[in-house]
């Protein structure tokens, strides 16, 4: 009974589609995948076109990568095996955003211009914050070792109960002092591409036309076994039912959707049998 109830609740969003997207704090614009969002204790796929509100929590795992848009404009790009809190209270995050991004683990990178609407944003990296209103900054927290770069823009950074304006460019702030290389165009390369969606690792975006079937034609029992799964290891899984015979019961197949290209659909079908042993097959949508 309780599979029935969840099949159809499924089976409703994949035939009226998603509802409309309003106005929120921050929205998911690109998952490659394994990545998860939590709320209020509850785990759950992260997925593009997905709302992030206060005091959510985004994990990602081996290889992954996830870009948000904050309300106002900025972007945020969170690397692999990452751990990041949201926080934000804004009634017009749109115009006026006052939040913060806690870093608790991995690697992020925030852009922002001062061009942009009234903003307050902290990116807090252990006990070192940096506070901006247009920068373009990339932190990472790893064990002991924490580090703020300011790239341009400007920020103040507070740290030990002390505060310090900084708008030199590829200025770089670490804990403890020993923690990070000097700075040259090599290693911020290096840096940076750990924030970067990387090609062929199975991303996904609000327009991508591909998908990945993981099951298909199954019972409602056995798809329900494949959805759980797949989601439960950060992949955002889909149930669609496929039309039966007279007289037969429905028949459904699990699918992921809104792969960036074949490449991608192939990337996420080769985890998927390594990972969770399906036999995944790349298709367009």
């Amino acid at each position: 009974m309780c599979g029935s109830w969840r099949l159809g609740m499924w089976l409703l969003l994949a035939c009226t589609g998603a509802p409309a997207l309003a106005a929120g704090q921050a929205l998911v614009e690109m998952v490659q995948m394994p990545a998860w969002l939590e709320r209020a204790g509850r785990s759950q796929p992260l997925e593009v076109d997905m709302e992030v509100k206060n005091g959510d929590r985004i994990r990602t795992g081996a290889g992954a990568r996830a870009y948000l848009k904050l309300a106002e404009g900025s972007a945020v790009q969170i690397g692999e095996h990452a751990e990041l809190g949201f926080y934000s209270r804004s009634l017009k995050p749109e115009r006026d955003f006052k939040g913060a991004l806690d870093v608790a683990k991995g690697s992020l990178r925030f852009t922002s211009s001062a061009m942009q609407s009234h903003r307050d944003i902290s990116i807090r990296v252990g006990s070192a914050t940096a506070v901006t209103e247009g920068a373009d900054l990339w932190a990472k927290s790893n064990g002991e070792n924490r580090l703020i770069l300011l790239i341009e823009g400007k920020m103040v950074l507070g740290f030990a109960g002390k505060t310090l304006g900084i708008d030199r460019p590829m200025t770089l702030f670490a804990t403890p002092k020993n923690a990070a290389p000097p700075i040259d165009a090599e290693q911020f390369k290096l840096w940076a591409q750990e924030t970067e969606a990387t090609p062929g690792a199975g991303t996904t975006r609000r327009n991508g036309k591909w998908k990945v079937v993981l099951a298909r034609g199954g019972s409602e029992a056995e798809a329900l076994a494949v959805f759980d799964r797949a989601r439960a290891a950060g992949y955002a899984a889909q149930i669609r039912p496929r039309g039966a015979e007279s007289g037969k019961l429905w028949l459904f197949d699990v699918l992921l959707a809104r792969l960036a290209s074949e490449q991608e659909a192939v990337a996420v079908a080769d985890k998927l049998r390594a990972q969770l042993g399906y036999a995944a097959e790349p298709a367009l949508n």
